[in-house]
């Protein structure tokens, strides 16, 4: 602005300029440093967990290897035999019948019934959650493998400060029989007696011995090896449904990776359900990633 003239003008002028500068100096454009742009923190990245998977071998275990090593988690597993531990489908990066080959897999030989074999799992001091599923015929792996191993793991957990883990067993199991079909209850009560009494008393370890533990005991109707849907319904007293392993691994998964999972120190039934209206109880970026498959 000029103050070059006279009388009111001039005064009318110097008004302006100091108003002009006054509004510049509460602006802070007028005589304030150059200010550099705040500087931005990076964005942390959320930690690395480490899933313990026992029954690693069998269809719902190697879901549960394929899906963590697909989160980004470290896993470690026991198995009775290395050369059965592979991919159930192509994903990820792996090939269906494929052996899993990543730094991120540490892979134990032995049994569950072993509590050395199961505390070689822990021995890393990393493990943060544990999937339980565990299977094979009563024959092969004895008429207490499920009691007997659960309990290896539960002392395990114990001993390692390991709170969560979430444990497959069946409908029918427990307080769940009339939720079956009647024709699968007639299975439970001839053919599948002997296998049924040891889930029993494998989900009483986990009410038992477990109660402290952030559990939850996974009951899913028949199971398929169909491709993941994302879609899973739960619930205690819901009708057992058909659910494919993968579904199943990916339930007990956020069981034991998600901080505000809704079914801790439950014993609950899942299925899967495409019908109208349908929610399902899997975390959204659990169900994102399963539905891109």
């Amino acid at each position: 602005l000029s103050i070059a003239c006279r009388g009111s003008e001039t005064l009318i002028d110097m008004h302006m300029l100091l108003f002009s500068t006054a509004a510049l100096l509460s602006s802070g454009l007028l005589l304030s440093p150059a200010r550099s742009p705040a500087a931005v923190a990076p964005r942390a990245r959320a930690p690395t967990l480490s899933i313990a998977v026992f029954g690693a071998s069998g269809g719902t275990g190697s879901e549960a290897v394929l899906q963590a090593l697909e989160r980004g988690e470290d896993v470690s597993c026991l198995v009775r035999d290395a050369s059965k531990l592979k991919a159930p489908r192509t994903a990820a990066g792996f090939s269906e019948g494929s052996p899993f080959a990543s730094d991120k897999l540490s892979v134990t030989t032995g049994s569950v019934t072993n509590k050395a074999d199961v505390d070689a799992v822990f021995a890393s001091g990393g493990v943060t959650g544990v999937v339980v599923a565990l299977g094979g015929k009563t024959s092969d792996v004895g008429p207490t493998m499920l009691q007997d191993g659960t309990a290896n793991i539960v002392a395990a957990c114990k001993a390692n400060g390991v709170k969560r883990i979430s444990v497959v067993t069946t409908i029918g199991a427990g307080d769940s029989m009339d939720q079956a079909p009647w024709a699968f209850r007639l299975l439970m009560m001839t053919v599948m007696s002997s296998i049924m009494s040891d889930k029993n008393a494998q989900e009483a370890v986990i009410t038992s011995a477990g109660a402290d533990l952030e559990y939850c005991i996974v009951r899913p109707g028949g199971l398929k090896s169909d491709p993941p849907t994302g879609v899973v319904t739960a619930g205690k007293d819901q009708d057992a449904g058909a659910i494919t392993r993968a579904d199943v691994a990916a339930f007990c998964l956020d069981a034991v990776v998600e901080p505000d999972f809704q079914f801790l120190r439950q014993a609950v039934s899942i299925s899967s359900n495409m019908g109208s209206g349908f929610k399902s109880v899997l975390a959204d970026k659990t169900k994102s990633r399963m539905a891109s498959k």
